[in-house]
C-alpha cells in the first residue's frame, strides 16, 4: 500500500495548505467516518465548474486547487481528496472513466462539441480491507439548480451514479482508464486532445469557458 500513500508532486498533502482544509477532521475518528467526512467536505467546499480547464501539471497540484479558491472541476476535486485521505493515512487512487448524463454541462458540450466528457475523475480509498469508489464532483448548489439529489457516500459501498434527471436518468459510465497512484497528466492531455482536437487546436480563454493544455 505504500505507493497510495505517498507525497507526490499532484498530491502534496505535506502543504501546511491542507492542514487549514482539512482543521474541522479528527483525526483519531474510525477511518470510515473520516473518509466520509473528507468526502463532504471536497464535494461541498469547491463550487462545481467544468468550464474552466487547465491540464497543465502546475495547475493539477492539490495544494494550488485548494488556494485557487472555491471553484473546481471532477478532476481536481477528485486529486484533492486523494491527496486529504494520504494525510489521514488512508490508502488513495485516482481513477478516470469517459462519461455521459454528467450534470450541469449542457453549455460545456457546446465547447466540447460531443457529448463525452473524457476523464471524469473519481478517487478509490481503502477502507474496511477493500477498495470503494466515490466521485465528489457535484456539490449540493449544483445539484439544486440541476433539480437532483447530491450524491452521498457511506465508506462502505461504490458512489459513483449520479442522478442527473430526477431518477429517470443517471450517470453512464462508457469507458474506464483504470486507477492511478498519482496523476498520468499525459495521459489526460493525450485522450482530451484525442475526443477534442479543436480545443489544442485554438485558443479557448474567456470568462464563460478556458481551456489550457501542455
Amino acid at each position: 500500500m505504500e505507493e497510495f500513500l505517498k507525497d507526490t508532486y499532484f498530491l502534496d498533502f505535506h502543504s501546511p495548505v491542507y492542514d487549514e482544509f482539512c482543521g474541522n477532521i479528527v483525526q483519531n475518528e474510525d477511518q470510515t467516518i473520516l473518509a466520509v467526512h473528507m468526502y463532504n467536505l471536497v464535494r461541498e467546499s469547491f463550487l462545481y465548474d467544468p468550464y474552466h480547464l487547465d491540464l497543465r501539471p502546475s495547475a493539477l497540484v492539490g495544494s494550488e486547487i485548494i488556494r485557487k479558491g472555491r471553484r473546481a472541476w471532477c478532476v481536481e476535486k477528485a486529486i484533492v481528496l486523494a491527496a486529504c485521505a494520504r494525510k489521514f493515512n488512508i490508502p488513495s487512487r485516482l481513477g478516470y472513466a469517459i462519461v455521459t448524463n454528467h450534470i450541469g454541462v449542457e453549455k460545456l458540450t457546446r465547447y466540447l462539441r460531443r457529448p463525452e466528457i473524457v476523464f471524469h475523475g473519481f478517487v478509490e480509498l481503502y477502507l474496511n480491507d477493500k477498495w470503494v469508489k466515490c466521485t465528489p464532483a457535484f456539490d449540493s448548489r449544483i445539484c439544486r439548480i440541476s433539480g437532483v439529489a447530491p450524491l452521498e457516500w457511506n465508506g462502505k459501498e461504490n458512489s459513483m451514479f449520479q442522478e442527473f434527471d430526477q431518477g429517470k436518468k443517471f450517470m453512464e459510465y462508457l469507458q474506464y482508464y483504470g486507477t492511478f497512484n498519482d496523476v498520468p497528466v499525459m495521459l489526460m492531455n493525450e485522450e482530451m486532445k484525442k475526443y477534442y482536437p479543436h480545443l489544442f487546436e485554438e485558443e479557448f480563454n474567456s470568462k464563460e469557458f478556458s481551456f489550457h493544455h501542455m
